[in-house]
């Protein structure tokens, strides 16, 4: 007789951060860095400066030039893969509206917390009629 014992995700989170912000503009700038933070993520997965899974505690060169003009200083660099996960982000007035079904988010919270919002985190799973997340 076998037995298999294991741990298995279906990443079915269904998380929803929402970043408010004290107005339009700078919702709108905390999308923007988010952006090209993911291109030089899926940059540096390209050419092989990254990988998905694998402890990354260095920086490439080309996204600690990009932090630096970004003026972002708090993301390290494990925290960086989470750009390349599967997430919808939009802007929704003086709101940023992140949705995914990871839970690791602390580089987006990152972001907006820099860029001055307050910061709400749940599971759509259990908190139902708000808009936002799968299913509601």
């Amino acid at each position: 007789m076998k037995i298999w014992g294991g741990y298995g995700s279906e990443h079915s989170m269904n998380l929803v951060m929402i970043g408010h912000f004290r107005d339009v503009t700078e919702a709108a700038k905390a999308n923007e860095i988010i952006a090209k933070l993911t291109q030089q993520v899926n940059q540096d997965l390209e050419i092989g400066q990254m990988e998905i899974g694998k402890l990354n505690d260095r920086y490439s060169g080309a996204m600690l030039d990009l932090l630096g003009k970004l003026n972002v200083h708090s993301i390290e660099p494990a925290e960086l893969e989470q750009f390349a996960y599967d997430a919808t982000i939009k802007v929704e007035r003086e709101k940023l509206v992140l949705t995914t079904d990871e839970v690791g988010v602390s580089a987006f919270m990152k972001v907006m917390l820099d860029r001055g919002a307050r910061v709400e985190v749940y599971s759509a799973h259990e908190h139902h009629g708000t808009g936002y997340g799968r299913g509601t």
